[in-house]
């Protein structure tokens, strides 16, 4: 048996100028402020063991990395959280959307989120995720993740409903626009919405301000106008205030769970990316239905688009078909 005291010494005893070197050598590149507690560096182990070698202080990478735990120093990385300028009453512009959701599910109205998923590269590219497969046996993709042109891209736009956590997803082919957006509402309703809400009269639509649902787009309430005629259905919008998109329910409710069901599995075309999301499920009982979308390009509307005059009296008498069914409620001004 050993005696007490025995054994090798530590090298910070064996050569006392090693810790002095190591801390000489990181003060140069350590961030944050000194005299916090918890302190990092930007140079790897094995580059500091390098440099400590070259100047006589034989030590191996692993013995760096105990001498700068023992320093306060962690291996860490960086963090998202500046967000910018951000409205002074955000939260009470959250409250104020949560409320009038809240009003519409005790009435017994539908209340929906909807949002654009990232745009999907499809063929046989390499797709993010790991899952378990045969040794030695992985699927083989494509070197370079260029979108090819015959196949092109897939736009998803999704339609969750927020109380009873069913999702629809209409995978575009051609362009995120409006129309686009107000059709994968309208397919919602036809497929799903009218057969669980069948004594609606409105309609509560969350989204963020962005895209092709933006709250700045003539075209979008446009398109939300003819929507209310065609379904006899009041329709309220919410839009979250800027830079929290990801605060949108169908953000975490369904498309991550989309993101985490295909792992790994190349979108070899549409209807394969179709199947794979309809098959989406969940042990809280998320259930998802998707279909292709048929061309999706926007017909030129004279005097719609954002920064265009109206010509003549069109757009006045588009105003005041307006009113009277949609009513677009911004979260600022609720």
């Amino acid at each position: 048996m050993r005696r007490p005291g025995g054994g090798r010494r530590p090298l910070t005893e064996t050569d006392s100028e090693l810790l002095g070197t190591l801390e000489a050598w990181i003060e140069p590149v350590t961030r944050g402020d000194p005299e916090s507690a918890l302190r990092w560096i930007c140079k790897s182990t094995r580059r500091l063991a390098d440099e400590l070698t070259r100047q006589q202080h034989t030590v191996s990478p692993r013995t760096v990395a105990w001498l700068l735990y023992k320093a306060g120093y962690s291996l860490q990385a960086n963090r998202k959280t500046r967000e910018g300028s951000s409205h002074p009453d955000r939260k009470a512009q959250f409250e104020s959307i949560d409320r009038l959701v809240r009003q519409f599910q005790n009435r017994g109205q539908p209340a929906i989120s909807v949002d654009t998923k990232k745009k999907e590269r499809v063929g046989d590219v390499r797709n993010a995720g790991r899952e378990w497969h045969p040794q030695v046996r992985p699927e083989e993709v494509r070197v370079h993740d260029f979108i090819a042109k015959k196949l092109g891209k897939a736009i998803p736009y999704g339609v969750y409903d927020i109380l009873n956590n069913p999702g629809w997803v209409s995978v575009g082919i051609d362009h995120d626009t409006v129309q686009f957006a107000a059709n994968s509402i309208r397919r919602w309703w036809r497929q799903m919405g009218r057969r669980r809400f069948p004594r609606a009269t409105e309609l509560r639509i969350t989204a963020d301000g962005g895209g092709s649902n933006s709250s700045r787009w003539r075209l979008w309430r446009v398109s939300l106008q003819e929507l209310a005629d065609e379904l006899e259905l009041r329709l309220a919008v919410c839009h979250l205030p800027p830079g929290t998109s990801k605060w949108n329910k169908i953000e975490h409710r369904l498309f991550r769970f989309i993101t985490k069901h295909w792992r790994r599995r190349p979108l070899v075309s549409h209807r394969a990316m179709v199947s794979l999301i309809a098959s989406t499920t969940t042990q809280t009982g998320l259930t998802v239905q998707a279909a292709l979308g048929t061309s999706n390009r926007s017909v030129p509307v004279i005097g719609l688009w954002r920064g265009w005059r109206p010509i003549g009296g069109a757009w006045a008498s588009h105003r005041r078909r307006i009113r009277r069914r949609v009513r677009i409620a911004y979260a600022w001004s609720v």
